[in-house]
């Protein structure tokens, strides 16, 4: 059999978000178009292209205080099993180093053992669950609308650094919202298979849980999380509620640790993402 050429790396643009749209729909994930745009205008995507059609990205997303997300590596199915992956996550490793950032990513299984070999840690387990059945309305506590600047404040708080650009940006999207109820708070946002919860922070497990009530009972659904594994009651309340655990996430760092979270979120803003 002849050798396969090499795919060349390239940087994309804004321009490839719906090519991209269609790598991460195959793959099954839940982005759609607007995280895309967003990762190809504040950050750093590497693809590869077979001819005119894109095959497989990679992405770096900078963050404040020395930080970046790596995510959106994803390969065709045809062109997996060649390196393809690994040669997109050392680009945005460069990347990362010759501007001094320390590289995070939230990898499933499958991923957290090709990452772990390139030199990634291991840190916070994350679950992700979905409620795929509407809840019948019921009687609850009114959700208020939610302050985002007060969300910004508590998501540094738990990440140890600013978000403040990605959450602005998610908030104003159409079907974006922030809700609270007692001392719990959380993002809404729209993605291409069900509404996403996350960020959530709060005081204590039953505020956290009272509110994901509330939301579901205000709307039909269906919801994914992605929460942290070791609020053990949180998850167990979830799962009580009728949430299903659908993966794991491991989340891994590469380099030095450049933040100090203050506070363990019930659940983050999503993989790809932080």
């Amino acid at each position: 059999m002849a050798a396969i050429e090499p795919l060349d790396i390239v940087e994309l643009g804004v321009g490839d978000a719906q090519a991209g749209l269609a790598l991460s729909t195959e793959a099954g994930w839940n982005q759609n178009e607007a995280d895309w745009r967003f990762f190809l205008s504040k950050g750093v995507v590497f693809g590869m292209r077979n001819g005119a059609r894109l095959v497989a990205t990679a992405a770096l997303l900078p963050y404040s205080a020395g930080n970046a997300w790596i995510s959106m590596v994803l390969v065709t199915a045809d062109f997996r099993r060649r390196g393809i992956a690994t040669r997109l996550v050392d680009a945005c490793l460069d990347v990362a180093k010759r501007r001094g950032l320390t590289a995070w990513l939230d990898a499933t299984p499958a991923g957290a053992a090709v990452y772990g070999p390139l030199g990634f840690t291991p840190t916070l387990q994350l679950r992700r669950l979905r409620l795929a059945r509407p809840r019948e309305a019921k009687a609850t506590e009114q959700l208020s609308a939610g302050d985002l600047e007060a969300l910004i404040v508590r998501d540094a708080s738990a990440m140890g650094f600013d978000r403040s650009t990605l959450l602005s940006e998610f908030a104003v999207r159409s079907g974006s919202c922030v809700v609270s109820r007692t001392q719990a708070m959380a993002l809404i946002r729209d993605g291409r298979t069900a509404r996403h919860i996350g960020p959530l922070l709060a005081d204590r497990t039953d505020q956290a849980l009272a509110l994901i009530d509330a939301i579901v009972s205000s709307e039909a659904g269906p919801w994914l999380i992605d929460a942290a594994h070791s609020q053990d009651e949180f998850l167990d309340g979830l799962v009580r509620s009728g949430w299903n655990i659908e993966r794991p996430f491991q989340r891994m760092r590469f380099g030095r640790a450049t933040m100090l979270s203050a506070e363990l979120p019930f659940a983050v803003a999503g993989p790809e993402f932080g």
